[in-house]
């Protein structure tokens, strides 16, 4: 039997309208300096809210840093994205104390509620879904965290009302 190639078509996607030459002045402040890796990433993450395979590209023509080490990096530690996240990144609690207070199926009516899985965005781009270890606010279990603010002793109704009420706040502001 013989296997025919099929030819990649480039397709014009989100991350080809990156601007990346707003990483420039990151670059030039990490480039020669040694550990650099880490800052970098970090930095670009800030900017674009994830790390965009082109990104990648151009931190380690400039830099000379192993393109298969960075990625094994911002593959290996969890406060790296790979994919653009929601505008309002969700985080709910499964620390002990939450896990205990039934953090499962408040995660399990956010993601009915919001039509998405654990780590998802919405189409919208508006919601990111995460389960987290421990937010540090076991006295509020179950709890979540949402733009740095906790919202505590929840179940599922509560936490979707909340994700509802920012919806609508989102929608009366555009």
């Amino acid at each position: 039997m013989r296997i025919s190639r099929i030819s990649a078509q480039k397709s014009t996607t989100e991350e080809d309208k990156i601007d990346l030459s707003i990483l420039d002045p990151l670059i030039q402040k990490y480039k020669n300096k040694k550990g650099n890796m880490i800052p970098l990433l970090q930095g670009t993450q800030e900017t674009f809210g994830y790390i965009p395979t082109a990104a990648f590209l151009k931190i380690s023509s400039e830099t000379g840093l192993n393109l298969s080490e960075m990625y094994g990096v911002a593959t290996f530690y969890a406060q790296f994205r790979l994919t653009p996240v929601g505008k309002y990144v969700i985080k709910v609690c499964h620390g002990t104390a939450c896990h205990v207070q039934n953090a499962k199926a408040v995660t399990e009516m956010i993601k009915e509620a919001l039509k998405i899985g654990d780590g998802e965005t919405t189409t919208d781009r508006l919601f990111t879904l995460e389960s987290v270890a421990c937010l540090g606010c076991c006295s509020l279990a179950p709890v979540m965290m949402i733009k740095g603010e906790a919202y505590g002793k929840l179940d599922g109704s509560k936490a979707v009302k909340i994700i509802k009420n920012i919806r609508i706040q989102e929608s009366q502001s555009s």
